[in-house]
């Protein structure tokens, strides 16, 4: 079995990992951690070119820290899983093509992925990778919820 993950460092993508680790996965499965660069352009037009310069200062920001991401996610689930092959790989693009285009691609049976639970309205202004995903994947799509925070006493 193939299982795509995608994660973006959010507490979503956290709680993604802690329920993958929580499966028995068929003996001989392969993992693939992936996260998409992306960093929006200017919108407007800038003559001065300073949003250019913050686009850039930010994609290369987030080009130094994705490895780390994945590699950390990658080796957290090695040490949880038994008989599981775990690669990872770093993308760049919009996250919803990018994480398509991979499961096809990569030729996944299954992809794992967290919600941010904007609600209607966010997802009316912030779109939602999690069911553009679901209703374009080639394979079966897990959406994993972060748990609610128990208070106890």
């Amino acid at each position: 079995m193939k299982i795509l993950v995608p994660i973006d460092g959010s507490p979503c993508s956290r709680a993604t990992i802690e329920e993958l680790c929580r499966h028995t996965w068929p003996a001989n499965s392969e993992i693939k951690v992936i996260t998409v660069i992306h960093v929006g352009g200017p919108e407007v037009f800038d003559p001065m070119m300073m949003a250019s310069s913050f686009h850039f200062d930010l994609l290369a920001e987030a080009r130094k820290h994705a490895p780390k991401l994945v590699e950390g996610a990658a080796q957290t689930i090695m040490e949880r899983t038994k008989d599981v092959k775990v690669t990872y790989e770093v993308l760049e693009g919009v996250p919803k093509e990018e994480i398509v285009g991979q499961a096809e691609y990569w030729g996944a049976d299954l992809i794992v992925l967290g919600s941010h639970g904007h609600g209607p309205v966010g997802r009316f202004f912030l779109g939602s990778v999690s069911h553009a995903v679901a209703m374009h994947a080639p394979c079966s799509v897990q959406i994993v919820r972060k748990r609610a925070e128990t208070k106890v006493g």
